[in-house]
């Protein structure tokens, strides 16, 4: 963005940036200009032109011109007024009167500004056409309602980026030339357009294949698209809004349940859907459609509670997973510390390991960046995360880069993923073999970093590094040209095939690259620097001066996880990389900063959402029950190190951590009476939780809860790393979910709940012969296990893997540690 300048609007002096669009000056400074199609973090596209101002005296479009240092704006002429009258004309043109049932009505946008703007008789007509609602599966879409805004096609591709969505042709006639003459230009240019198109589908087929996010339905300014789910159910004036956060994975993203009583026989609530502030969080499926996992018919069972107090002071250990609050974290250190419980949280614990790992370097307890500074960049590189299902906004992070900051991208990881390489030409993937991180890691140190400025032993290993893998990996390339490349001709004589060895060359022909683990020809362009990389790396690096590095879940279990965390230090400091690590679930970063959390467990244990000795279980299915994240109030810790406060939408009956706690010699009355009390740990704030805001300025400024304090940590001067190691893994499963589920509680919910088992990419199914429904046996780490095979065309290559979202699989056990591990699939 630009630097600061003064412009004018309507006669009063606003301060905004250089190249701000005078739209959103004007929404900051909380001056009101009508625009349907246009959002917030997306580009304009001018289809509704109902945005009209006056700027230095010449007639513009407020979303798609940008501000310049002293220009005077005019929001309202005569011409303006009577351009956006016949626009709102227009819009209603043949579009039906059933308000009364629509879904979108009482937050309509053609129903606000045909009201705005005074519409109160109609001057134009059309025959219309036919258009019939479809069904895309969880979006239902009605073309008669539709008014091409396009927003839901710019959401779909700037932000989201699937892609999936598109204009098509409408089929009706053209609109009667006297019209040309008669009418506004601007309002008939916007008619135009309107009449000949209506949305379809990207892919041609009739379903939307897609990673079902539902933003396309939340953009949606009247009820064309609606969650095929929530149709007919409720009307919106009728529903209370309750701001809360996401309690899935890491993003801590805004939403609020929209709640209303259940039937006229049922008084208690429900949750009929869940919606977002769009112009600045989008969310994902997960957050959108995993809204009622909520512990529901619960009492308080006093036989239950006074069991859990026996098991209490029988346990020696506690385990609990990160889907709960910092308060509840909170609760538990305090009981470590007054009774001497182990707290067994692998996920969190190995989160700090890396993270004191890092510190050790960088002189800060957590990492430097964020999304928000990941969106603002023009180029980002993704390592050791799977992002459309480990963190979706960083995905969106990722896209939006490209797509408004004319931006570049390096995307690393073992898994191909089709979405990601459908964002952008711009965006290079690199398929490397599991446990080469850190190939990775010094590969961005040899191409970004300043190598006067490194440490001696290090500087002297890069420069050893092009020729030592150009070398490696070149002889990789020959064994599989002398293994496999083959090329096939007819002897003349007899007719029949024979195979000849092709000559050995640098580059693997692509036809070779399917049966090699690694995109061999991806890493030697890259480590080798021949001429085609360079030309192709310095297109992607021009004008690119903003970087984010996207590091993921995938290091922290990394066998070498502590040299990788170092080796993430070292970029950090010596390159112009900003960092932002992705913790596994919705409160991974705050647990681990909270609690201080042992590797072994004891004799007897205490589960909380985690099977144990005596289970606490806000899922129905342990010894006591426990109420669910969207039954609470407290505070998540996202990934943009923000604490976040949370409502709950529904009401719970049963007990509570904190009444357990107070039995076990805590005194608090209310679980939020520990908000305050998060100050003791580095990096919270002393804050009531009643006094923590959450929503948003109209120039996109958050205000939810609060952002933890740079905590400092003394370091010395050992800036060493190991040398990479050259260990692989081939034939390998992944530990991983599918996009929208992250843990039981999404699985729980209705719209998402989906049968588990071992996902694999069509490639792969159709390598070992498998169609989706056979049952296979899976052997790893001395583990096996029978599950269904299911396809997800998500994923490319030839690979699989076990989800975590199904506690019955128990697939932990098949892995060590590392989420890759090696395994046999064999059908049964």
């Amino acid at each position: 963005m630009g630097k600061p300048i003064t412009i004018t609007i309507d006669g009063r002096e606003v301060q905004t940036n250089e190249g701000e669009f005078i739209l959103n000056a004007a929404r900051a400074n909380d001056i009101f200009i009508p625009a349907i199609c246009y959002l917030t973090r997306c580009s304009p596209t001018l289809a509704c032109r109902i945005c009209l101002v006056e700027a230095d005296g010449k007639q513009v479009y407020a979303c798609n011109a940008k501000s310049k240092d002293g220009m005077n704006v005019t929001t309202s002429t005569d011409t303006i007024e009577s351009e956006k009258r016949a626009i709102m004309e227009v819009y209603d043109v043949n579009h039906p009167l059933q308000c009364g049932v629509c879904d979108q009505s009482g937050e309509c946008e053609l129903q606000n500004y045909t009201l705005e703007i005074g519409v109160d008789s109609q001057s134009y007509a059309i025959k219309d056409v036919e258009r019939k609602s479809v069904d895309w599966g969880h979006i239902h879409y009605d073309p008669g309602l539709c008014i091409v805004c396009e927003r839901c096609t710019t959401v779909c591709k700037d932000m989201i980026g699937d892609n999936s969505l598109k204009t098509v042709p409408r089929g009706a006639d053209g609109i009667d030339a006297e019209f040309k003459e008669s009418m506004p230009k601007d309002a008939y240019a916007m008619w135009n357009k309107l009449n000949k198109s209506v949305i379809g589908l990207t892919s041609g087929e009739d379903m939307l294949d897609c990673t079902s996010c539902g933003e396309c339905a939340a953009v949606c300014p009247v009820g064309a698209l609606v969650d095929t789910d929530y149709m007919y159910t409720t009307n919106a004036w009728e529903q209370q809004r309750i701001p809360a956060t996401c309690s899935h994975c890491s993003a801590g993203c805004q939403i609020n349940y929209e709640t209303k009583h259940t039937d006229i026989e049922n008084s208690d609530d429900k949750i009929y859907r869940v919606s977002n502030e769009w112009n600045y969080v989008s969310l994902c499926g997960a957050g959108r459609y995993g809204y009622d996992f909520q512990n529901a018919n619960v009492s308080k069972d006093d036989s239950s509670f006074e069991n859990a107090l026996e098991a209490f002071e029988k346990a020696d250990t506690i385990k609990f997973t990160s889907s709960i609050t910092n308060e509840e974290a909170l609760i538990l250190q305090k009981l470590k510390e007054t009774r001497g419980y182990k707290l067994i949280n692998d996920d969190a614990r190995v989160f700090n390991d890396f993270l004191n790992d890092y510190s050790q370097i960088s002189g800060t307890k957590l990492y430097g960046s964020d999304l928000k500074e990941t969106h603002a960049s023009n180029f980002v590189i993704s390592v050791g995360s799977a992002l459309k299902s480990d963190n979706p906004n960083a995905r969106y992070a990722l896209n939006n880069s490209m797509t408004m900051n004319k931006g570049a991208g390096l995307y690393f990881h073992p898994v191909k993923d089709p979405v990601v390489d459908g964002m952008s030409k711009n965006i290079v993937s690199i398929n490397h073999k599991p446990l080469q991180e850190e190939h990775v890691m010094y590969l961005i140190l040899d191409l970004f970093a300043k190598k006067d400025k490194l440490p001696n032993e290090l500087s002297e290993y890069l420069s050893s590094f092009h020729s030592m893998k150009k070398e490696t990996i070149t002889e990789t390339v020959k064994e599989k040209v002398i293994e496999i490349v083959k090329e096939m001709k007819v002897n003349e004589e007899t007719g029949e095939e024979e195979e000849i060895e092709v000559e050995k060359s640098k580059m693997v022909p692509k036809k070779v690259q399917k049966e090699i683990d690694v995109d061999v020809n991806a890493l030697l362009e890259i480590v080798g620097t021949p001429k085609k990389f360079e030309e192709t790396f310095e297109k992607l690096m021009k004008k690119k001066d903003t970087f984010s590095l996207i590091v993921g879940p995938d290091f922290y279990t990394h066998p070498n996880s502590k040299n990788l965390a170092r080796l993430v230090a070292l970029v950090e400091k010596y390159t112009a990389f900003n960092v932002v690590m992705i913790p596994t679930l919705v409160n991974t970063l705050g647990v681990s900063q909270i609690c201080e959390l042992d590797a072994e467990a004891g004799s007897f244990s205490i589960g909380y959402n985690t099977e144990a000795d005596f289970t606490l279980s806000a899922l129905g299915d342990g010894d006591l029950d426990m109420p669910a994240l969207n039954q609470q109030e407290g505070t998540f810790t996202s990934i943009n190190k923000r604490v976040n406060p949370t409502n709950a939408a529904l009401s719970y009956g049963g007990y509570t951590l904190n009444d357990l706690a107070n039995k076990l010699g805590l005194d608090n009355s209310l679980t939020i009476d520990y908000t305050k009390e998060l100050s003791k740990v580095a990096g919270f704030k002393d804050t009531e939780f009643d006094e923590m805001p959450n929503y948003y300025d109209n120039d996109g400024s958050e205000h939810r809860g609060y952002t933890l304090d740079v905590v400092s940590v003394d370091t010395n001067s050992d800036e060493s790393v190991e040398k990479a190691s050259d260990e692989v893994l081939s034939e390998v499963i992944y530990l991983a979910n599918p996009v929208r589920q992250f843990s039981d509680f999404t699985n729980k919910a209705h719209q998402l709940n989906q049968e588990s088992g071992l996902f694999a990419s069509p490639a792969y199914m159709k390598k070992l012969e498998l169609s989706e429904g056979d049952m296979v046996s899976v052997s790893a780490n001395g583990t096996s296990l029978e599950v269904k095979v299911i396809e997800d065309n998500k994923i490319d290559g030839d690979i699989a893997y076990l989800p975590t979202f199904d506690k019955n699989l128990q697939t932990a056990a098949m892995f060590k540690s590392y989420r890759f591990e090696q395994a046999t699939i064999k059908k049964v």
